[in-house]
């Protein structure tokens, strides 16, 4: 059976309207979507540098992935190798921001950690 990519207007994993936002949530919470996408980003890949990039995936879910990323028109397979389209160059812009609030949240978690060190000295 093919993959079958989340669909907005279907019902997805967490709603039965399927607004278009949980669908996407749906798509990209997936196993591994986000690597693939992330090591498209990059470069364009066939199946097997794609496997190789990224390490401990199964060859099955893989393929599956890749059907359901390419159902969605997010990837395109051109001349033996994978390639994002125009969408999914989109939704790599898109998750700029989540990248930037990332860095932040790592850095305040630094802050925090060093703090509780701090704090628990005060304690003593």
């Amino acid at each position: 059976m093919a993959a079958r990519a989340p669909r907005p207007g279907s019902p997805v994993r967490g709603s039965e309207s399927g607004r278009p936002v949980m669908a996407a949530l749906d798509l990209l919470g997936r196993r591994w979507t986000l690597r693939i996408l992330w090591e498209l980003s990059q470069s364009p890949a066939g199946f097997r540098e794609l496997q190789r990039r990224c390490e401990r995936m199964s060859s099955s879910v893989l393929s599956t992935r890749l059907g359901e990323l390419t159902d969605a028109r997010v990837l395109t397979l051109h001349e033996d190798a994978y390639h994002l389209t125009r969408l999914g160059e989109d939704l790599i812009g898109a998750l700029g921001p989540l990248t930037a609030w990332s860095r932040r949240w790592a850095e305040e978690m630094r802050t925090d950690t060093a703090g509780d060190g701090q704090a628990a000295e005060a304690k003593s």
